[in-house]
């Protein structure tokens, strides 16, 4: 490739610090260039070039992008590896460049974290969440090979996040909202405040841009006053501090970032001038014993407030952010935040994990490998743990934001381990926190010494002491009370393993009764099922099988990933022998489709026996296709057709009974395409129980007419549904599916009578 001699010409602004680069590596001086520069200019080069066609939607050359991205992670301290990778970032998905012909010109390093940060190919995902879901699932297998696939990974998106205005307002809420609840924990789980509060804040401009413009508007304000008072406070502590030999480092105040405040106003229901610790003071002294000295000057200036002390550098944030919080009342009689830290937890704050490639002793830039076997990253090694657990992509996407979230409990083991868990963990997630057999032979536990029920909530300080039994076994009542995605899985696989082969049954009975007994065993053990079974992240059939018996997977996701593999597969097998799936016996129903009708349709009637004569479908009882029925003679509206055994016919004399039945021929062709159905669903009260139940008549392409829920404290809540249905069939699957819930406790179709 030929290479770039000069800068001037380059139609895109390029910062000094890669102007250096490129002019010492096209320097005719007959000294050495450093390997590193050299990799940086080339990686530039060949992105340069690659690019040069290519705009961004804002009119800027895309060189642009990648050299910002590159710039992020050279200010991050990413060695000359994660600055190339940076450049090369989309090549593989914007060029016709492989993976290959980058290992082969930068190396084998550049070349996995490239692969690593490239956006994934587009599959046929049945729904957005399930993509969403998939495109995580294998960022953070990524990132479990090499953490710094995701730094570049946040690198990219905090510059897209920064022109983001150029985009169109759906898609910028899009990337905001996965912004706020996957980017920002990701990188505030990584440590790296300086991208976490940038992130948030650009996702809250775009998410509520009138909060965003009035908090803004009022924290500037009131910065004159703000400023003053700081600047007292600060002149105050360094003299205190320099009284008592405390060497400060640096003090300076700081007001908190536009989404935090946003946040406590909301969380605290108070408007913007009742919240006066809108800014903050941080001490950056040398020692961590010069931290608790400070805090005592700190404490012997200003009046703490109860409760507002915090102390992170005894007991470190999951993310490794040490530093003493601590609110007092200020000059003014106001509150204020207090921050101490030393310079290496100060850089841990600002940069996370890449603190540890930032700053070494000697001053030079180094990279030490961080994978998912490091202890800092169990939050990690648990999503990673949940890809084989959770087959739902709504639960999956769930957990993963919930883990993210850092709102953490801090418990002891009676040994003084300190053990992190989610807000609102019980004594089941610390025993499964411990170990699996810990959690599955649970029979009892002592919290501070006493005796407690196990769905107690636990405490900061708590000390935790589970008592085990060999015959003691996991109970699923325990799924009502426990809050982590680790215990909810195990409690889980342990049901899945004690009922096995029922679970299998129940599978292939369901699979069966879709897709007819012709054929049926020989679909099983052939190639397209086993491929759905890897894409729905199972080993093989069998565990398929089970569960789509528990209901781990719907019957709907089963049918069209297998229409979709053996569509696959035809032209192969047309080219062999002109055969198909069909030819061999079984069939694979089509998706429920809402048909136009022709011309002719109007001609065609869906029940037999009323040809002719005005009718109409019984509102009380709402027959649908499949099901016996009966029509009954009416004053003013013709015959009403209603399902045999319908409460209201009890006392309708014969003479106004008429025969009828459905006439499958002309029902898939004849309006109306869905029939309503109402159902009550009595579940147990529990937040997420009714999106759950909705997302499993989703996946059947059933539409909710309208819905209702009804509560009482201490008891089973009751759901009513009206919901279009096509078929007998896809009512009975719909039925199937949400009984095997684990919170669904019965589900019956109504009537008129029944309300």
């Amino acid at each position: 490739m030929k290479a770039i001699a000069t800068v001037s010409t380059l139609d895109c602004n390029i910062p000094s610090w890669l102007q250096d680069c490129l002019t010492a590596v096209s320097s005719k001086a007959n000294e050495p260039v450093p390997e590193d520069i050299v990799l940086i200019a080339k990686a530039f080069e060949f992105a340069y070039q690659l690019h040069q066609d290519q705009y961004r939607a804002s009119g800027e050359p895309y060189i642009a992008h990648p050299v910002a991205v590159a710039g992020l992670l050279r200010d991050l301290g990413g060695s000359s590896v994660m600055i190339a990778a940076g450049f090369l970032h989309d090549v593989v998905e914007d060029t016709e460049i492989t993976p290959e012909e980058i290992e082969s010109r930068f190396g084998i390093e550049v070349r996995q974290l490239v692969e690593g940060v490239t956006k994934l190919s587009k599959f046929n995902f049945s729904s957005k969440t399930e993509r969403q879901a998939e495109n995580f699932r294998r960022m953070f297998l990524a990132m479990a090979a090499d953490i710094r696939v995701i730094v570049v990974k946040l690198a990219d998106r905090l510059h897209n996040m920064r022109t983001l205005q150029h985009l169109k307002p759906e898609k910028q809420r899009r990337i905001a909202r996965e912004t706020r609840e996957i980017f920002a924990p990701l990188a505030n789980r990584l440590g790296i405040g300086r991208f976490k509060w940038e992130l948030e804040d650009l996702s809250f401009k775009y998410l509520e841009p009138d909060f965003y413009r009035q908090v803004q508007e009022l924290v500037a304000e009131r910065r004159s006053d703000r400023e003053d008072r700081l600047t007292k406070v600060v002149d105050m502590l360094r003299e205190r501090l320099a009284a008592v030999d405390v060497h400060s480092i640096e003090i300076n105040g700081r007001p908190k970032h536009l989404y935090g405040i946003y946040q406590k106003m909301q969380r605290q229901q108070k408007g913007f001038h009742e919240i006066y610790d809108i800014a903050a003071v941080r001490l950056i002294v040398e020692t961590k014993e010069e931290c608790y000295r400070a805090l005592a000057v700190v404490h012997d200036a200003f009046r703490p407030i109860p409760g507002r002390f915090k102390d992170y550098i005894g007991l470190p944030k999951p993310n490794r952010y040490q530093s003493l919080h601590t609110g007092v009342i200020g000059l003014t009689g106001r509150p204020l935040e207090v921050q101490i830290r030393t310079m290496e937890m100060h850089r841990i704050a600002e940069f996370g994990i890449a603190a540890h490639w930032k700053y070494k002793e000697t001053g030079v830039s180094s990279y030490t490998r961080f994978t998912a076997e490091d202890e800092k990253f169990t939050w990690l090694r648990q999503l990673l743990e949940w890809q084989n657990d959770l087959k739902d992509a709504q639960e999956y996407m769930e957990s993963v934001k919930d883990n993210l979230f850092d709102d953490d409990v801090y418990v002891f083991t009676p040994k003084g381990d300190v053990v992190p868990l989610s807000r609102g963990a019980t004594p089941v997630d610390f025993a499964y926190r411990i170990h699996t057999e810990v959690g599955n032979h649970c029979a009892g536990v002592r919290i501070n010494g006493q005796w407690r029920v196990l769905d107690t909530r636990l405490e900061n300080g708590d000390i935790v002491e589970i008592i085990t039994s060999k015959n003691s076994h996991p109970s699923l009542d325990w799924l009502n009370f426990v809050v982590t995605p680790t215990a909810q899985s195990r409690i889980r696989q342990w049901y899945k393993r004690s009922h096995r082969e029922e679970n299998v049954a129940r599978g292939r009975e369901l699979l069966e009764k879709e897709l007819g007994k012709n054929g049926f065993e020989a679909l099983l053990k052939s190639e397209p099922m086993q491929t759905v079974a890897e894409r729905c992240n199972y080993h093989n059939v069998e565990d398929l099988l089970a569960g789509l018996g528990y209901g781990e997977v719907t019957l709907n996701l089963l049918v069209n990933r297998l229409r979709e593999a053996v569509k696959a597969q035809q032209p192969m097998v047309q080219t062999l022998n002109e055969t198909s799936l069909e030819t061999e016996g079984a069939s694979l129903p089509q998706t429920p489709v809402t048909k136009v009708p022709s011309a002719t349709s109007s001609k065609k009637n869906p029940i037999t026996g009323v040809e002719g004569l005005l009718h109409h479908i019984a509102g009380c009882c709402n027959p649908v296709p499949g099901e016996p029925i009966i029509g009954i003679v009416t004053q003013r509206r013709g015959i009403s057709i209603h399902r045999q055994g319908c409460p209201g016919l009890e006392s309708i004399p014969g003479d106004r009974i008429v025969p009828v039945s459905w006439n499958r021929k002309d029902v898939e062709s004849c309006r109306p395409q869905t029939y309503p159905v109402k159902v009550q669903i009595e579940v147990l009260d529990r937040v997420g129980v009714f999106k759950d139940i909705l997302s499993r008549l989703s996946d059947q392409y059933i539409n909710v007419r309208n819905a209702r829920v009804k509560t009482n404290e201490g008891q089973p809540a009751l759901i009513y549904l009206c919901i279009d249905i096509s078929e007998l069939q896809q009512l009975e699957r719909s039925f199937t599916q949400i009984k095997n819930m684990k919170d669904v406790l019965s589900i019956r179709r109504l009537s008129t009578v029944d309300e």
